[in-house]
């Protein structure tokens, strides 16, 4: 670029200030939905201190910027995974099979409360929720009926699970066992992600400490076990679904990063080995290009505090791979068909972004689980975008556009920003229990409430644009008897077991939670001889103990 051409751009610039009071622009300020402020247009030095060399790279090689993968697409698509998971075992078991037949590449399960935090469907806690955000799972049994008829052996499976992610995790190995397939085939996800659990969504059980343990547990024993596991999904999409921006999903996510690879550090394991097993979850929200500069601002930062400051060797384990799910909190009651646009958008920029694998929302989700044709819509969504629009052709095809580069330096700057400061607090879990990141959450999600009652944040539909529409028809409901038949499957489980094994697991894995000695063992005995989940999670309350939220500052 010639000098001569630089000043040109600027008089440009200047000229155009000048007519700005014959010919004003919509606001006074554009920024991102994050606030990041927006220019009117970007010059080659608006991404001044960009080297294309260290921060832009190459394809599948450090930083990781352009991708983990060096063709990206062209290789394989993404992998289609919708969430899914309501009432009993059989009945999403039946959406599985239906989601797979449509061209579902991967499966994810959705589980419903009680099971989340840890209660077996006949406790009285449990009334009135068994089934209802996902599906009721109490024994080893009902996740053999889940996956019936699924070779566990030859499907990748996430669950969205995180307090009793090690016992769900256990009941898979013990079902994939009993269908006769060795643990070391297994291929998967468990959340197991408890630090944004405290923030943002509210289904932990025990404090801070004995939960980082259980994480660092699993981390070791699946290294040796269960190799091609992820043994945690490092979420920002909750934090994000609770008010944050996109800055704040990165910080915190990564900060939570960092405290879960501290621990392992701290327990003796070997970065460039659990590092390769590590995998994150954002958020696909609405700015369209602010999300796909945040997933390759998180790619670039990830690999560069795995080398720089825990000082992994292995490349493997300085990438950032991520699932991606559509913004639910996008999602509007008011003309519901406008979510089908929404969620192709939101997928677009995830696809552009990078992602590994991808669940798109279904229209009808601000009423309700989603109904079976909803649910084909988001799926056909996906494959549309894999199949026709060409997005999917060529790696990183945004790479060079000066708005891009200059947006994802400048999330990479804020939020190593927070970073810093929660380095300075002690850390990610000293920063939750003090409730600081809980705070910046709620300051963001009340500015962006704000702004739409104001009208400055423009909804469709909801403050602009209004017309009538109808609810959708053929909402899935959940049938109440559901629990009834839990609680009846769970007496029959525990009439047919043999209780002097389940007194022995029991008594083994509270021995083991009095001690240091890694948890999975036992619990995959006690899974074994049939113990509940509730059962195992008791005994782990009666040594570990609930977490009350109160700052401890």
């Amino acid at each position: 670029m010639t000098e001569e051409f630089r000043n040109k751009c600027m008089q440009a610039d200047e000229k155009f200030k000048q007519s700005l009071s014959k010919r004003p622009e919509r606001k006074k300020e554009f920024t991102t939905v994050s606030e990041v402020p927006v220019e009117r247009v970007y010059w080659p030095w608006d991404a001044e201190g960009f080297d294309m060399e260290s921060d832009l790279g190459i394809p599948g090689s450090y930083p990781f910027t352009r991708g983990v993968q060096p063709n990206m697409y062209r290789g394989r698509f993404w992998t289609m995974r919708q969430y899914a998971g309501f009432g009993s075992a059989e009945e999403t078991n039946k959406r599985f099979k239906y989601l797979i037949q449509q061209g579902q590449t991967g499966l994810s399960v959705a589980f419903d409360l009680p099971t989340q935090i840890g209660y077996d469907s006949d406790h009285e806690l449990a009334a009135g929720e068994v089934g209802k955000v996902g599906v009721a799972i109490d024994s080893v049994e009902d996740l053999k009926l889940l996956f019936d008829g699924i070779d566990l052996a030859s499907v990748s499976t996430s669950m969205t699970i995180n307090s009793p992610a090690a016992i769900l995790l256990a009941m898979y190995i013990v079902a994939a066992e009993e269908q006769g397939s060795d643990a070391g085939k297994l291929r998967g996800t468990i959340q197991n992600d408890i630090l944004k659990e405290y923030p943002a969504r509210g289904t932990y059980i025990f404090p801070p400490a004995p939960s980082m343990r259980i994480i660092t547990d699993i981390f070791a024993f699946c290294n040796q076990h269960v190799p091609q596991w992820n043994t945690i999904s490092i979420s920002g999409y909750h934090i994000r679904e609770a008010g944050s921006t996109a800055v704040q999903e990165v910080a915190f996510t990564l900060a939570n990063g960092i405290a879960y690879v501290q621990a392992a550090i701290n327990a003796g394991l070997n970065i460039d080995s659990f590092g390769e097993r590590l995998s994150f979850f954002f958020n696909s929200h609405m700015d369209f290009l602010e999300e796909i500069a945040k997933y390759r601002a998180a790619r670039r930062m990830w690999a560069r505090i795995m080398k720089e400051r825990f000082g992994a060797t292995n490349p493997r384990a300085m990438m950032l791979r991520f699932h991606t799910q559509t913004a639910g909190c996008t999602l509007t009651a008011q003309q519901p068909d406008n979510n089908v646009v929404r969620v192709a958008y939101q997928a677009l920029s995830a696809v552009l972004g990078g992602t590994q694998s991808l669940h798109t929302n279904s229209r009808d989700e601000a009423f309700a689980l989603p109904s079976q044709a909803s649910v084909q819509i988001a799926l056909r969504t996906q494959q549309l975008i894999a199949y026709e629009t060409g997005a999917a052709d060529t790696v990183d095809p945004l790479a060079g556009s000066y708005y891009i580069e200059a947006l994802t330096s400048q999330i990479e700057k804020q939020a190593l920003n927070y970073i810093r400061k929660i380095d300075e607090m002690g850390g990610a879990v000293k920063a939750v229990e003090c409730g600081y990141i809980e705070e910046e959450i709620l300051d963001s999600a009340y500015n962006f409430q704000k702004a739409v009652e104001s009208g400055d944040q423009v909804i469709v539909g909801v403050n602009k644009f209004h017309t009538e529409a109808a609810a959708p028809k053929d909402l899935l409901r959940v049938d109440p008897k559901v629990r009834e038949n839990q609680i009846m499957r769970l007496a029959d489980v525990r009439s047919k077991r043999d209780n002097s094994v389940v007194e022995k697991s029991l008594e083994d894995l509270k021995r083991a939670a009095q001690g240091s000695e890694n948890l999975m063992p036992p619990i995959l005995a006690a899974v074994r001889g049939r113990v509940t989940l509730g059962e195992i999670c008791g005994v782990l309350r009666g040594i570990f103990g609930e977490h009350i939220q109160a700052s401890q500052c």
